[in-house]
């Protein structure tokens, strides 16, 4: 049969896939295709899903994955897409891939499925979202692009992903933070837990906070506490400075002399007058001309 052949249809939307499960959509076309209809495909002719948000892979997990595939081979086919260029972007497996290419291999075992670029686009958002060990940054990466694609709210997101509101927002506003403090997310440094305070502070005293909750492995609590008193004295620090008791009395004495309005500040005193008669009375009682000049 030839490989043109052996390609499945696929005809489900994202409609029809928004609250369904990804992996047993993918299951279900792995376990459905019989063995005769897999293909032998070269590693090098095989490429990542362009749309797929995921950048990050645990090179000590793809080690043991490929240590594994070399002492029992591969137990799971990979599912691929031909492209329409040259050669397959994958739909699932891409941790297989690689650790394949860690092993040695020159050629992997395949299902080919006929997706659109569409369907592209949507297997790779939701499978990310449905992931059990998506981090922050992938999920709202992954929100955002889902958003962005379908013109959707974060509520309406809300409603098709099953997630409360609440969670979509709190996610989304990971985002706002340096790239430097999203890498360490990526990597599995920090938690969601961790980085959700740091959104409120300046970038600068978020990477510190970020580097320090690293280096002394400080807990989501403990950096939710210095978040706080950081935000508490940057408020206090940009109060108004509560005025000088001995001004607010030279103020009085000035004002019962001058019956005028009179401001007193450090090394500055504002008389206040309404018209060239009243400046004139004021510079009487000053002494400085003859009242009634």
């Amino acid at each position: 049969m030839s490989e043109k052949n052996k390609t499945k249809k696929l005809n489900k939307g994202l409609d029809a896939i928004f609250g369904g499960d990804i992996s047993e959509l993918l299951n279900d076309i792995e376990s459905n295709t019989p063995s005769s209809n897999y293909v032998e495909v070269a590693l090098k002719d095989i490429r990542p899903n362009p749309y797929q948000p995921r950048r990050y892979f645990d090179e000590e997990k793809l080690a043991e994955l490929a240590q594994s595939i070399k002492e029992h081979g591969l137990l799971q086919p990979v599912v691929l897409k031909p492209s329409t260029i040259s050669g397959y972007e994958i739909i699932s497996g891409e941790r297989r891939v690689r650790a394949s290419r860690k092993a040695g291999l020159e050629n992997i075992q395949a299902i080919l499925v006929d997706f659109t670029e569409q369907q592209m686009l949507e297997m790779a958002l939701i499978e990310n979202i449905q992931r059990e060990d998506l981090n922050a940054i992938e999920e709202a990466r992954a929100y955002k692009a889902i958003m962005e694609t379908l013109s959707l709210t974060q509520e309406e997101a809300a409603q098709r992903l099953g997630k409360s509101r609440a969670h979509i927002a709190n996610t989304l506003r990971l985002l706002n933070l340096c790239d430097e403090i999203q890498d360490m997310v990526l990597k599995g440094e920090l938690s969601m837990g961790q980085v959700r305070p740091l959104v409120t502070l300046p970038q600068t005293k978020a990477l510190e906070l970020a580097k320090r909750a690293v280096a002394e492995k400080l807990s989501a609590r403990e950096l939710e506490n210095m978040a706080r008193l950081y935000m508490l004295n940057a408020t206090k620090t940009h109060q108004k400075p509560e005025k000088n008791k001995e001004y607010s009395y030279v103020e009085t004495l000035l004002r019962r002399k001058l019956k005028t309005r009179i401001k007193v500040e450090d090394k500055k005193i504002t008389i206040k007058y309404t018209d060239t008669h009243d400046l004139n009375r004021i510079l009487g009682i000053l002494g400085v001309i003859e009242e009634g000049e």
